[in-house]
């Protein structure tokens, strides 16, 4: 297969503190559908990283006595820090406070405001701090932020506007023929709905109240406010500048996928698509609204003090454990739940019970009854030919799961396949075979299609338990790890080679 390019993206964390567990989903998430994408052969580009302008920010910063520079340096690291211990293979990290994004960020408003897509007005309007968005009376809901239920202020100044309303049509043309462009289809028709059709307001794109922001080039005592800045991301990092695209920009654009909480999906619905129409680029292919991660007793917040942080988990539970968790239990298009209680049963009843028993007991056996040594396959009978099929099965089903970004469902067919596994060794009985002599060819058969089968399902889970993976391969002595070879069962393991040592993969978990 020719190498095809695969851009992804997370939207870019805010600067404002530190992510909790809700925030880390979202690049695990889309950390397992680049490796998924790697696997299938995909020259694949995962970019992340933050956003680190705005009001709130020169607010903490005064609040910490230091420089908003310093507080978004800090919490910049902060973020980077837990992504990587979550095992994300981002390609690049970008800020917003980069040199080079702020002046192609000037660049641009620039090239609106010549075009006539930008004009200098006054903004009156009820103004949310935290959230960084006006909204109209008609908007707001008990008299308060529709989007995080905070107390609005009423603000005054004198701003530019983006001519949204200019694109109101191109807008739904686009949407209308490109039906997978917002998915899942609830979010899209909740922004054709509640937003599009009702008619696009032009939209505030500077401000004058506060100063920690990228200036107007043409008119300094101006910032560019948040969304303008922030959006660009997607491009100003991969090479694109005003009438000076790099070839990197033209191969790697359009992104093929923007992975964002369901939070933020009007930005980039709407916002964003309009904004690329006027720079007369193309829009992305897809922009998928996740859903959230919540705690068992509603939604995470300080005053309830029941925020959790993924490094946390990390350290008690080990990091496969918890993108399990992640990835398995937060369904496609609803709200997932957490608690602790949860993911010490799924620790339990999946890793502990289904993957890592099953490994152990054939790595085991294969120790107690050949010492280590894979045996020849004899000829298949029917038990053998049922788990085959299904393990074989996989190359088909997973691919089709993951297209549809549907990645807890695609793990639980794997899973399904290790519990057959399981039910396999109980048909087989390779211990009652193991006191019959003239059973021996028929034992190192049956754990010669365990093994292949254990390293079928190893394969898929690179994507979504990278480290567990990694120790099952080396247990079966194998450096075969492609997709392509998942389709040549028993032809991968070699008999006569020697098996690795059998290791627990998980500990189970005693819940206090």
């Amino acid at each position: 297969m020719e190498n095809k390019k695969y851009y992804i993206s997370t939207a870019i964390a805010y600067t404002s503190g530190k992510p909790h567990i809700g925030n880390t989903y979202e690049i695990v998430l889309a950390d397992a559908i680049a490796r998924f994408k790697r696997l299938q052969g995909y020259d694949v580009y995962l970019q992340t990283g933050t956003d680190e302008h705005g009001e709130k920010i020169e607010l903490k910063a005064k609040e910490a006595g230091i420089t908003p520079q310093e507080f978004v340096d800090n919490v910049a690291e902060e973020i980077k820090n837990i992504w990587d211990i979550m095992n994300t293979s981002y390609d690049k990290f970008v800020r917003t406070t980069d040199e080079h994004h702020e002046k192609v960020v000037q660049n641009i408003f620039k090239y609106m405001y010549d075009k006539g897509d930008i004009y200098k007005g006054e903004y009156k309007g009820l103004y949310c701090t935290p959230c960084e968005s006006f909204w109209t009376e008609s908007q707001l809901v008990d008299g308060k932020c529709p989007d995080c239920g905070r107390e609005v202020q009423e603000k005054e100044e004198e701003a530019y506007f983006f001519k949204l309303s200019k694109y109101q049509k191109p807008l739904e043309d686009y949407i209308e023929s490109h039906p997978d462009f917002i998915q899942p289809v609830a979010r899209k028709n909740e922004m054709i709905n509640n937003f599009i059709k009702p008619g696009l307001q032009d939209l505030c794109v500077s401000r004058t109240s506060f100063s920690w922001g990228i200036p107007v080039l043409f008119d300094p005592k101006h910032v560019v406010y948040v969304w303008l800045d922030a959006l660009t991301n997607y491009i100003t990092n991969i090479g694109y500048d005003i009438n000076n695209a790099t070839e990197e920009f033209n191969y790697k654009w359009p992104a093929d996928l923007h992975l964002i909480g369901k939070d933020i999906i009007r930005f980039h619905t709407i916002y964003w698509p309009c904004f690329l129409m006027s720079l007369n680029l193309p829009l992305p292919h897809k922009v998928f609204g996740h859903p959230w991660l919540i705690m068992a007793d509603g939604k995470m917040s300080k005053s309830k003090g029941n925020i959790v942080y993924a490094d946390d988990l990390v350290k008690e539970f080990g990091v496969d454990a918890v993108r399990y968790y992640f990835l398995h239990e937060i369904p496609f298009a609803a709200d997932g739940f957490f608690s602790r209680e949860l993911l010490i049963e799924k620790i339990n009843s999946d890793l502990v019970n289904i993957l890592g028993n099953l490994v152990n007991r054939t790595i085991s056996m294969n120790y107690k009854y050949f010492d280590g040594i894979i045996q020849e396959l004899t000829p298949y009978e029917e038990v053998d030919n049922n788990l085959i099929e299904n393990v074989k099965n996989l190359f088909t089903v997973v691919p089709e799961k993951m297209d549809e970004l549907r990645v807890g469902e695609t793990i639980e067919e794997i899973f399904n396949v290790l519990r057959k596994c399981n039910k396999y060794i109980d048909d087989t009985a390779p211990w009652i075979l193991a006191k019959d002599e003239t059973k021996k060819a028929r034992l190192g058969s049956v754990l010669h299609i365990l093994l292949e089968s254990i390293r079928i399902c190893a394969v898929y889970l690179q994507a979504f338990l990278p480290e567990t993976a990694e120790k099952i391969l080396k247990q079966l002595n194998t450096e075969t790890k492609t997709m392509e070879s998942t389709l040549s069962f028993g032809e991968v393991l070699k008999p006569g080679d020697k098996l690795g040592e059998p290791i627990h993969l998980f500990e189970r978990i005693e819940n206090k």
